[in-house]
C-alpha cells in the first residue's frame, strides 16, 4: 500500500487514514465489498459499500496513474530528456491531466509544422521573437534574412517568419501552465452548441430541438449531453464544446506577450494560431471526454440504482404459480411451476376467437386442477391486458390471484445458453414462459440469469463507457444477491456465481457437488467441493444458507466464524442454540457488551442479535398485487383528468415512466413527482412502487402519455 494514496484518498473522501488503509488491506487480501461491509465492521470502522466501492476505484485509478508515471519517466531518461526539475514536476503530478501536460513537449510525435521548421534551423528566430515579446531586446524584421536558406526549405524571410510562429504556436499550445489556465477557462466558460448537419433535416425529426442549441458546457445535465451525443453519432448533429473564441486567444497572448513591438506581432499571431490550430482542438476534445464521463457516471449511476430496485422487488415466494407468455397469432403459452419453480406441464392456448377462448377456459382450469397455483403471472407484452382480463372473469380453481409480470428480457433468456442448459428439451416459447413465472416467484434468482442491460430500466445505458457500466452492474447484482442470502441446495449456477467469493467456475462446482452427492447438510460440507479452499468459504459461507440443516444457525446470516460466539451467549444462559433462536425472551437477557473481544466487536455483536431474532430474513418488501383499470386497455381510452393506479417502470434524471396498463408507459416529468420540490427523481420514486397518477396529456400521433403524480395537478 502506497501511504501517498492512503493520505490522498482520505482526504478526497473525509474517510479516516484507518478507515481508507484498513479497506485496502482486506481488498488486497481478496476480501469482496459484501464480506468487508457485513463482517469486518471493526476494521474498516462501519464503512458501507458505497464507501467500500469509492476508496476500491480511487485506488485503482491512482494506481493506473503511477503506472502511467514510470512509463513517462522511464521514456523521458531513455532518451536523456529527464532533468532533476522535470522529474520533481512528474513525480508531484496528482492527476492524469497534469501528468500528460508535463510530459506532452517532450513525447515522439509526427512530424509536425514546428518540428518541420526546427529541421530547417528556425528554432533560433523563434527564441529570438520570444524574448523580444517577453520585453527583452527589440525584434527587427530583419533579422530574418540570416535565417534564409533556399536549399533548406526557406526562400525567404516571410517563409522564416512563418516557420518560427510555427515553433512558437507549438510552445504556447503545449506549454503546461498555459494548458492548465486553457483547461479552466473550457470548464467555466465552454459552450455546447449543436447544429443539424446539412440535409439531416428530415431524418433526424427526433433530435429537432437540438437543431440550433447552444448551452454553457458547466450547467447542461448528462442526460442532453449523452443525447447529443448519439445525434452526432447518428450523423444528424455537428457539435462544438469551446468557449468563446478570442477569450481562448487572449489567455495565450497574456502569457506569452508582455511588450509592444515586431517581435510581439509575431509572436500574437503565432499564439492565436497555435490557440486555433492546436490547444483549442485538444481543450475540446478534454472537455468533451470530461463531459462525457461525468454523464456516463450520472447514467450509470440513475441504471444502477434502478436495476438494484427491479432485483429486490418484492417476490412471492415459493407457491405454485401458473405462468402466462401472451400472444395473439402464436397463442399463449402456459406453464405450470411448483414451487420451487420446477416446469411441471405446458400447454399453448389461442384467446383471440371465440372458439379458442372457450377451449383455453377449459385447458386453464384442467392444468389449475392437475396443478394448483397460489398465482397466475401473465407477461405484459403484446395481448397481457387481454389474457389478464380474461383470466380474471374465468372461475379459477382454487382462486389464485392474476398478477401482471414484466416481460423486459425474458426473450433474451429464452434464447441464452443458460436457458438452453435448464431446459435442452423445450422452446424458447416455454423457456419464456417458465421465465415470467419464477420473476413472480423470485425476481432476483431469476433476473440475474439475464444481462442488466435488458431489464428496461436504463437511461442512454447503451451509449456508455462499457467498463463502467459492467463494473457498476456487477456490485449492483452482488450486493442485492448477498443481501438476500441465497439457498445453496437450490440455487442456480448463475445465482451462485454473484455470492462473495465464488467465481463462475466455483459455482459450477457447487451445483455438480450437489447434483451428484445430494444436498449439503451443513456449511462446512462446502469444504468438501473441488477447488473451494479456505478464503472462498470464509467469503461466500455467511451469505450462503441451508435452512432444515443439522445446524439452525447454518439457515442465518451468523458467519460460521462467530458460531463460538452464539454456542458461548446459549452455554451462559444455560439453554441450546435452538432454544435461543426460538425464544425472544432468552434473547433479550443477552448483554452484547460481554462478548466484546478480538473476534467480534459492538458492531458485529448487534448484527448477530439481530440475525438471530430473525433468522435468514428477507430484506425485500412483502409482496403486493396491482389491478389496472379493466375498463382501459390502450391510449386510446384515456382523456386528461383521469385518475389511474399504476407501477413505476423506469427512473431517468428527467423524471419516472409508470405502466398504468394500456401498452405505453407515461411519462411523470421531474416537475410533476410532487407537490414539492424535488430535485432527483430517485427521491420521490423507485421501480415497481405502486403509485396513482393523473392523466395530463395524449399525443395519440406519436404515442405519448403525460401522467402527473401531484395531488391536483393543472390538466
Amino acid at each position: 500500500m502506497n501511504p501517498r494514496h492512503i493520505a490522498l484518498l482520505a482526504e478526497e473522501t473525509k474517510l479516516r487514514p484507518e478507515q481508507v488503509r484498513a479497506a485496502a488491506e482486506l481488498f488486497s487480501q481478496g476480501c469482496t465489498i459484501p464480506f468487508i461491509a457485513r463482517y469486518r465492521k471493526e476494521a474498516t470502522d462501519c464503512l458501507d459499500e458505497v464507501a467500500l466501492a469509492t476508496v476500491r476505484d480511487r485506488l485503482e485509478q491512482m494506481e493506473e496513474l503511477d503506472k502511467r508515471r514510470e512509463a513517462v519517466l522511464a521514456s523521458l531518461e531513455e532518451r536523456g530528456l529527464l532533468t532533476e526539475d522535470l522529474k520533481a514536476a512528474l513525480e508531484g503530478a496528482a492527476s492524469k491531466a497534469r501528468l500528460e501536460d508535463l510530459y506532452l513537449p517532450f513525447r515522439p510525435k509526427r512530424r509536425t509544422r514546428a518540428l518541420i521548421a526546427q529541421e530547417r534551423g528556425l528554432a533560433p528566430l523563434a527564441d529570438r521573437l520570444l524574448e523580444a515579446a517577453s520585453g527583452g531586446r527589440p525584434f527587427d524584421p530583419g533579422e530574418a534574412e540570416a535565417f534564409v536558406a533556399p536549399e533548406k526549405g526557406v526562400p525567404d524571410r516571410e517563409e522564416a517568419l512563418a516557420g518560427a510562429r510555427d515553433i512558437v504556436a507549438e510552445r504556447a499550445a503545449e506549454n503546461p501552465k498555459a494548458r492548465g489556465i486553457l483547461r479552466g477557462l473550457f470548464v467555466r466558460r465552454g459552450e455546447v452548441r449543436s447544429r443539424v448537419a446539412k440535409g439531416k433535416e428530415e431524418e433526424g425529426a427526433k433530435y429537432r430541438d437540438y437543431f440550433d442549441w447552444t448551452e454553457p458546457a458547466r450547467s447542461a445535465p448528462p442526460h442532453r449531453i449523452l443525447a447529443l451525443l448519439r445525434g452526432e453519432k447518428e450523423g444528424v448533429l455537428s457539435l462544438s464544446f469551446r468557449p468563446p473564441q478570442e477569450e481562448g486567444q487572449r489567455v495565450l497572448e497574456g502569457l506569452f506577450v508582455a511588450a509592444p513591438g515586431a517581435g510581439a506581432d509575431q509572436v500574437r499571431a503565432a499564439c492565436r494560431d497555435g490557440y486555433d490550430r492546436l490547444a483549442a482542438p485538444s481543450m475540446e476534445t478534454e472537455l468533451r471526454n470530461v463531459l462525457k464521463a461525468l454523464a456516463d457516471r450520472k447514467s450509470v449511476e440513475v441504471f444502477a440504482r434502478n436495476v438494484r430496485e427491479v432485483l429486490l422487488d418484492s417476490p412471492l415466494g415459493q407457491r405454485a404459480v401458473l405462468a402466462v407468455d401472451p400472444g395473439v397469432r402464436t397463442g399463449c403459452k402456459l406453464t405450470c411451476l411448483d414451487p420451487q419453480g420446477r416446469l411441471l406441464a405446458s400447454e399453448v392456448v389461442y384467446l383471440h376467437t371465440p372458439r379458442g377462448r372457450e377451449e383455453g377456459a377449459r385447458t386453464i382450469r384442467d392444468l389449475l386442477r392437475r396443478h394448483p397455483a397460489e398465482a397466475v403471472a401473465v407477461g405484459n407484452g403484446t395481448g397481457g391486458r387481454e389474457a389478464e382480463d380474461f383470466l380474471r372473469e374465468l372461475d379459477l380453481p382454487g382462486n389464485p390471484v392474476v398478477v401482471s409480470v414484466s416481460e423486459q428480457g425474458a426473450s433474451v433468456y429464452s434464447a441464452s445458453e443458460a436457458a438452453r442448459e435448464e431446459f435442452p428439451d423445450q422452446d424458447v416459447t416455454v423457456r419464456g414462459s417458465v421465465s415470467i413465472g419464477r420473476r413472480l416467484q423470485d425476481p432476483l434468482a431469476e433476473l440475474v440469469k439475464i444481462d442488466p442491460k435488458s431489464l428496461g430500466v436504463g437511461q442512454y445505458q447503451h451509449d456508455v463507457d462499457p467498463k463502467l457500466l459492467r463494473q457498476s452492474l456487477d456490485d449492483v447484482v452482488v450486493s442485492c444477491v448477498n443481501a438476500v442470502g441465497v439457498e445453496v441446495n437450490s440455487a442456480s449456477r448463475q445465482l451462485l456465481s454473484y455470492v462473495s467469493g465464488l467465481s463462475p467456475a466455483l459455482a459450477a462446482q457447487v451445483v455438480a457437488f450437489r447434483e451428484a452427492s445430494g444436498p449439503f447438510r451443513t456449511r462446512q460440507d462446502l469444504k468438501k467441493v473441488p477447488r473451494l479452499g479456505p478464503k472462498a468459504f470464509q467469503q461466500a459461507a455467511g451469505f450462503l444458507r441451508i435452512r432444515g440443516g443439522a445446524d439452525p444457525l447454518d439457515g442465518s446470516a451468523v458467519h460460521p466464524e462467530h458460531y463460538p460466539l452464539v454456542d458461548r451467549m446459549a452455554r451462559d444462559l444455560d439453554c441450546s442454540v435452538g432454544d435461543l433462536l426460538a425464544d425472544r425472551s432468552l434473547r433479550e437477557r443477552i448483554d452484547p457488551n460481554r462478548y466484546v473481544g478480538p473476534e467480534a466487536g459492538l458492531p458485529t455483536l448487534r448484527d448477530i442479535l439481530t440475525e438471530l431474532d430473525k433468522p435468514g430474513r428477507d430484506p425485500r418488501r412483502a409482496f403486493e398485487p396491482l389491478a389496472f383499470d379493466p375498463n382501459l386497455r390502450t391510449l386510446e381510452d384515456l382523456a386528461p383528468g383521469m385518475t389511474l393506479p399504476g407501477v413505476v417502470t423506469n427512473v431517468t434524471a428527467f423524471g419516472a415512466f409508470v405502466d398504468v396498463g394500456v401498452h405505453q408507459d407515461g411519462l411523470v416529468h421531474l416537475s410533476h413527482l410532487s407537490d414539492k420540490y424535488v430535485k432527483d427523481p430517485s427521491e420521490a420514486v423507485r421501480p415497481g412502487q405502486r403509485v396513482s397518477v393523473t392523466v395530463l396529456g395524449v399525443d395519440l400521433p406519436r404515442r405519448r402519455l403525460s401522467l402527473s403524480m401531484k395531488k391536483n395537478p393543472r390538466v
